[in-house]
């Protein structure tokens, strides 16, 4: 049987499992990556290739930096501060947690972010007289995590096997900040939402008793750690930016270079920074890219690209492509896993652009900036599931992040042309 049509039966098999999530997504995705070397169409070397690229690095160092954040309480005091000079009015409160959560997931895990600030956020409200409450911000927190995750390269998974998968096709990958512009109109509009009118439709659309539990305290200020290890930490952290900025080295070596200064430093035990990587994500990443080495290889992802191309035909411009995949990303990464998201549409559309003769590039900032707005359901992106916490039922999630999803999705639909050119 031709490789191309092996391929094509792996992927369809892949596509299902990273749909109704049979198994772990890591376990589809290098399941798939295997397949195609047991089957021929490609070497068992390419299959786990993936472990010696720079992106799972990234992944790594990245994810190792805000656990160190996370236990020097660096991130904590952060937030308390914040926290501290806002004050209890509720309207100005979530706003500027909105704010300061979209900028510092721009750094780092918007899952760590949100679980970090959820604390500190119930914290205050205990602390505000029933002046701040959490089912008023909680989902705030996890909108806003979202839409600071697509303003640098490093944010999400997402938005690093995005660009796996860009180097992985023979493409010009993305850079630290070519997601930011973007992203900006997008996190200044919730912003305003939330200074406007979003108090009033959260009241509205919120009628349910404050959530009570008894970890309502603030987390971190437990923990005794000597203080010149917090600010040890940042200052590894502001190196690791300012090495990302001006690509003194691979961004996965800056990352691991970051991660193994604040292991060495003591300031996150090596136990405890392998204890609570996000494996699944690296995994996920190094599967995928051995499944899209098979996909090139193999000739099936130009088949599928040119099936589709014949399908709307090959006059169709960049800009209605990335429409068309825009609203798929949209609708598909609220409804499964953004990761799943992106495995399955990435590769494809990388192999139309390429065929068409148009910059792959786009179509991937494009994806990522599209998985990123999936808050209208809490099902999509682990920020947002996390916020459940705040007693919000699914339909909230629609009522409230439903038309959010909207007006961000013609927002970034708007920008196509003026960040690409495409006029």
């Amino acid at each position: 049987m031709d490789a191309s049509i092996i391929a094509l039966i792996i992927v369809g098999i892949a596509i299902i499992f990273f749909v109704t999530e049979i198994v772990p997504l890591p376990v589809t995705a290098l399941g798939a990556a295997f397949a195609m070397a047991i089957f021929g169409v490609i070497s068992f070397g390419d299959a786990i290739a993936g472990f010696g690229h720079d992106v799972p690095m990234i992944l790594l160092g990245s994810l190792i930096m805000g656990e160190a954040l996370l236990e020097t309480g660096a991130a904590n005091k952060f937030g308390a501060g914040i926290i501290k000079a806002v004050g209890t009015n509720q309207r100005v409160f979530t706003t500027v947690v909105v704010i300061i959560t979209s900028l510092l997931s721009a750094f780092m895990s918007n899952t760590v972010l949100v679980a970090t600030m959820m604390p500190v956020v119930a914290a205050a409200a205990a602390a505000s007289g029933g002046k701040i409450t959490k089912k008023y911000t909680y989902m705030a927190i996890g909108i806003a995590a979202n839409m600071g995750g697509s303003l640098t390269l490093i944010s999400t998974s997402t938005n690093l096997l995005g660009q796996a998968i860009l180097l992985e096709s023979g493409a010009q990958g993305m850079s630290f900040f070519d997601l930011t512009l973007g992203s900006l109109p997008r996190v200044i509009f919730i912003a305003l939402f939330y200074f406007t009118i979003g108090q009033k439709i959260q009241e509205k659309v919120f009628n349910f008793p404050e959530p009570v539990s008894e970890g309502d305290a603030l987390q971190g200020n437990t923990r005794n750690v000597p203080q010149h290890k917090m600010w040890l930490t940042i200052a590894i952290f502001v190196l690791m930016v300012v090495g990302f900025v001006t690509s003194i080295w691979t961004l996965g070596t800056v990352a691991m270079v970051a991660a193994l200064l604040c292991i060495s430093f003591r300031c996150i035990s090596a136990k405890e920074a392998f204890k609570r990587i996000d494996w699944s994500s690296v995994l996920l990443v190094v599967g995928s890219l051995g499944f899209a080495t098979g996909l090139e290889r193999s000739g099936a992802g130009a088949l599928i690209a040119e099936t589709a191309i014949g399908f709307l035909g090959e006059d169709i411009s960049a800009f209605a492509l990335l429409v068309i995949f825009t609203i798929l990303a949209v609708v598909m990464a609220n409804l499964m896993s953004s990761t799943a998201t992106i495995s399955i549409l990435g590769p494809i559309g990388v192999f139309m652009f390429i065929t068409l003769g148009y910059e792959p590039r786009m179509l991937i900032m494009a994806l990522v900036w599209s998985i990123n707005l999936a808050f209208a359901t809490p099902i999509g992106t682990p920020p947002i599931t996390i916020t459940l916490a705040g007693g919000y039922r699914f339909s909230d999630y629609i009522k409230v992040g439903g038309g959010l999803v909207i007006v961000c999705t013609v927002l970034t639909i708007v920008m196509y042309p003026i960040i690409f050119g495409l006029f």
